[in-house]
């Protein structure tokens, strides 16, 4: 799946770093609230939580619009609920993965 065409539109859900990043504002592309999101998320962690979830994951190296100099991956995944639900799940795991291995 190298371009998210119409026909992949309402199967699967794209998720950029900045969309769970406690960084960023709104207008920079945070979907979630601040005490929901995780401080500089990479798209490593990403990857890593949504398997640890049990979602199937596609990588793919493109440019966040709004921020296109900086953000260069995109983690696709197959819809199984409301995108701002499965963004809530993804930090959770991320702040649960960055925990473990604090310890």
């Amino acid at each position: 799946m190298s371009t998210l065409s119409r026909k992949y539109k309402g199967k699967y859900i794209v998720v950029w770093p900045s969309n769970i990043d406690s960084t960023k504002s709104r207008s920079k592309g945070r979907k979630i609230s601040l005490k929901d999101s995780v401080k500089s998320p990479k798209p490593r962690e990403l990857i890593e939580a949504a398997k640890e979830l049990g979602i199937l994951v596609n990588v793919e190296e493109k440019s966040y619009p709004s921020n296109w100099w900086q953000e260069k991956t995109r983690v696709i995944v197959l819809k199984s609920k409301r995108k701002i639900e499965l963004l809530k799940e993804l930090a959770s795991k991320i702040k649960e993965i960055r925990m473990r291995k604090r310890q």
